[in-house]
């Protein structure tokens, strides 16, 4: 049957997808507005929004809200990211209507009550401090703050103890008013349910929700590049090693993606191999291409122990290097059938494919077939991902390492050792 959309005299659009052999739904509403979108003082509050919603409404306290959902044996849950925020939930089919009730609360009649919002600020700091207490997830704060500098797409999600405190109810009515109306919003469910029967649902409860929002532009991305290193008494260092990526808009994207599956997308890729199984250099190496609405960030993550950290870079960097002068056929064969593996399989799960349907409809207006995927995919050749290397990697380099990282060599001598320049150049001493 595939994707049915339709969408509501107020512009909301509403999707759903009917997996056969499912009696379970997953659904929920998704809006084209995160962390980017935040003024320079209100850093964080897109996150703290996210949590606020779920303690009480004018007809739901906290506890409602969860034992709600938790009597009829369903799940809910919310995600901020960089330019999206997304409320969702998953129950049985026969329940469907309660979850879009529910939903639809926190979105339209939150109170943001100033006693709740003070303890889920202090919630908030203690994230914040696991955060900087977990190195191999602040490690991408850092890089990322490095890449896009005094900017919000750099800037933490959570916010700073500081800003999170600082946020008034008021000021969360006032995002929520500005951020989210119907125009950048999708509702969508996959799993046991009837289009037609969704639909009608999401009329009664969110048909009346403002078409439009105050919504402002976020600025551009300008992409600086640059270095981070925080030394600590750790037993082992992260490091990512990264460039400008590409959008996800533009006729790269998806070679970068692909690109990153052969260096370093799994125990047969060009990193695993070279530098943990032939080198024995440490024990976790990566790399990852994430896309925003116009730029990227394309990167390699490694943790390795002190004494190996000075001999790691240099391996990655070589590399790197490498992929820019020679793909070969069946790693680019290799990479299609872990894509469309991805695919086939992140189909069969209900609520990774309503993400997945919903994140389609913001970024591109339409759901996109599986089929015109793959079609993409199958023309993608061992010379493009070749040229696209040479370009990707001889831009300005960003370096973010925390812990016992003072054997990493100088960021000038990494940056020097990067495709781009006469050979003679690209020597990194260890």
């Amino acid at each position: 049957m595939g994707v049915e959309v339709s969408r509501l005299s107020n512009g909301l659009t509403v999707a759903t997808e009917t997996l056969p052999g499912v009696e379970s739904v997953a659904l929920g509403v998704w809006v084209k507005s995160g962390a980017r979108n935040e003024r320079d003082d209100e850093h964080g509050i897109a996150h703290l929004l996210e949590h606020m919603a779920f303690k009480g409404t004018g007809s739901r306290s906290a506890f409602q809200i969860a034992s709600d959902i938790e009597n009829v044996g369903g799940e809910i849950n919310a995600a901020t990211s960089v330019e999206t925020t997304s409320f969702f939930a998953r129950v049985l089919g026969r329940d469907m209507p309660l979850a879009i009730d529910i939903l639809a609360d926190i979105l339209t009649d939150s109170k943001f009550d100033p006693v709740e919002l003070e303890r889920e600020q202090h919630v908030i700091l203690q994230e914040i401090g696991a955060a900087h207490d977990t190195p191999d997830d602040i490690v991408f704060d850092r890089f990322t703050e490095a890449a896009f500098r005094n900017q919000p797409i750099g800037r933490s999600i959570l916010g700073t103890p500081e800003t999170v405190k600082s946020f008034t109810s008021r000021q969360l009515h006032d995002f929520l008013e500005r951020q989210y109306g119907a125009d950048r919003m999708v509702v969508v469910a996959a799993g046991g349910v009837a289009h037609d029967t969704f639909v009608r649902e999401v009329e009664k409860r969110l048909g009346a929700f403002r078409a439009t929002s105050a919504y402002e532009e976020p600025l551009p991305a300008n992409y600086f590049g640059g270095d981070f290193r925080e030394v600590r008494d750790l037993m082992d260092a992260q490091v990512v090693l990264g460039f400008e990526g590409r959008a996800y808009h533009v006729r790269d994207f998806y070679a970068s993606q692909v690109l990153s599956m052969i260096l370093g997308g799994g125990m047969s890729s060009r990193l695993f191999q070279e530098v943990r199984e032939k080198r024995g250099l440490c024990y976790s190496v990566y790399a990852f291409h994430w896309g925003f609405s116009d730029t990227g960030l394309f990167g390699v993550h490694a943790a390795t122990g002190e004494t190996d950290i000075a001999k790691l870079l240099p391996v990655i960097v070589e590399e790197l290097r490498r992929a820019g002068e020679r793909i070969l056929p069946e790693e680019l064969n290799r990479a299609r059938a872990q894509y469309h593996a991805g695919l086939v399989m992140s189909g069969e799960s209900a609520s990774s494919r309503a993400s997945q349907i919903a994140r389609q409809l913001l970024l591109f207006g339409r759901p996109i077939p599986k089929e015109e995927l793959v079609d993409r995919l199958s023309k993608l050749t061992v010379e493009r991902l070749t040229d696209l290397s040479g370009r990707l990697f001889s831009t300005t380099p960003t370096v973010a390492a925390i812990g016992p990282v003072s054997g990493l060599a100088p960021y000038e001598r990494i940056r020097a050792t990067l495709p781009g320049l006469p050979a003679s150049e690209q020597k990194l001493a260890v």
